[in-house]
């Protein structure tokens, strides 16, 4: 049977990081976001709360939990700010799990586990500027030399660019097999020849950490080749279904923000006589909220307990993310409305929602890319195969005895 309810667990993270919200990041944000500053110190904080490797297996340096709790965690960090659940989507979701699914064990030890503990930062590295959708585009390139690879490229758009320690990064080893030419490397920051430079002038996410990577003959030994010569599509495209996870639920929380804020509002401000509450039209901005959030939130569980089961969740996860990341730019446009001409200042917060709301329907697969997956789902047009290696089920114990037997 189908359980709607949280376990205990699930409950107690739930509140542990929504009051790690209220207490620590929703007093500051405005001044973070006026600033375009990114505060490092919430991702000590998160680590220390455990929540870097929530769904890291324990054995790994992580909290062992399941994966719809990566999902809660998530929503509770967007309710705040945009910013931060990125940063755990990018560290988690996009680097932490993959090197879970596709790494051996020696690159598990040297970077899973300080990762999953918070001692060190990991990021994405996969659009280029002439690179978003068209993944085949990519220039950049990495030539074996000896027992190492030159990687030479270029990177844009990457969250954590200047905070992060690990990069997972992806490049041409033979550009002629196109797609079944790209390779996924683990590059550090400290490798010679390796420099990053910060975006400025976003319209969102401005207290989040965004900009480009350089790589200039970076020299990559071989032990850093994540999965085999070739795999970096298909590595990409499974990092993809655990970010886009993690996406969708962040856009849940922003939702569940302009309804909190909304409703609050409406019960302050007051025209003609009455509670802007009790105006239908209203209402209806209202319900549309509500509703999105709810089928949102939906959707992402789905998806969760598909992962939690060692499932392929490629066309779930896509119709989560497209369909919570427009509830959400949606719910924060309605939001400003509802606020009138206070929306349109900073004075309240739902106009770095509004902003905040358009990044997520572009990256991580545009909102047309999404639509075009499911129609091609419908007609047959694509289908998921199994993935060689796919994510752990969850409880972890479960997988150990699997890979014992």
């Amino acid at each position: 049977m189908l359980n709607f309810n949280l376990s205990d667990e699930q409950v107690s993270v739930q509140k542990m990081v929504r009051d790690f919200v209220d207490k620590e990041i929703n007093p500051n944000i405005r001044e973070w976001d006026e600033k375009g500053h990114f505060e490092p110190s919430i991702l000590k904080r998160l680590a220390e709360l455990g929540l870097m490797g929530v769904c890291v297996p324990e054995e790994y340096g992580g909290s062992g939990m399941d994966y719809n709790t990566l999902a809660i965690v998530c929503e509770e960090l967007e309710r705040g700010d945009t910013a931060f659940r990125t940063a755990v989507s990018v560290h988690t979701g996009l680097n932490s799990l993959t090197i879970l699914q596709w790494g051996n064990e020696q690159q598990k030890q040297k970077y899973l586990i300080p990762q999953a503990k918070g001692e060190k930062v990991g990021a994405f590295g996969l659009t280029e500027p002439n690179a978003g959708s068209d993944v085949a585009s990519l220039n950049t390139t990495a030539v074996l030399d000896g027992d190492h690879y030159i990687l030479n490229g270029q990177k844009t758009w990457i969250s954590l660019c200047d905070f992060a320690d690990h990069f997972l990064v992806f490049a041409y080893t033979d550009k002629a097999k196109k797609h079944h030419g790209i390779s996924a490397f683990i590059i550090e920051r400290t490798m010679p020849g390796f420099s990053s430079r910060a975006i400025k002038g976003k319209l969102g996410i401005r207290a989040g950490n965004t900009g480009e990577l350089f790589f200039d003959n970076v020299r990559v030994p071989k032990e850093n080749l994540l999965g085999k010569e070739g795999e970096g599509f298909k590595i990409a495209m499974s990092a993809l279904d655990n970010g886009r996870f993690t996406v969708a639920a962040g856009a849940c929380g922003q939702i569940k923000a302009c309804i909190e804020e909304s409703v609050k509002y409406c019960h302050e401000r007051k025209t003609f006589g009455k509670e802007i509450g009790k105006h239908q039209l209203v209402q209806q901005m209202l319900a549309k909220m509500e509703a999105g959030y709810q089928m949102s939130r939906l959707l992402v569980f789905k998806a969760g307990c598909l992962k939690n089961d060692g499932k392929r969740n490629t066309r779930e996860t896509s119709l989560a993310k497209w369909q919570a990341c427009d509830f959400a730019n949606e719910a924060s446009n309605d939001a400003v409305q509802i606020h009138g001409a206070y929306g349109f200042s900073n004075e309240y917060p739902v106009e770095r929602f509004l902003r905040n709301s358009k990044a997520p329907v572009i990256y991580e697969g545009t909102r047309e890319i999404h639509t075009v997956m499911q129609a091609e789902y419908l007609l047959d047009y694509r289908a998921d195969k199994a993935l060689s290696n796919p994510l752990p089920s969850w409880p972890f114990e479960n997988h150990k005895e699997s890979v014992k037997s």
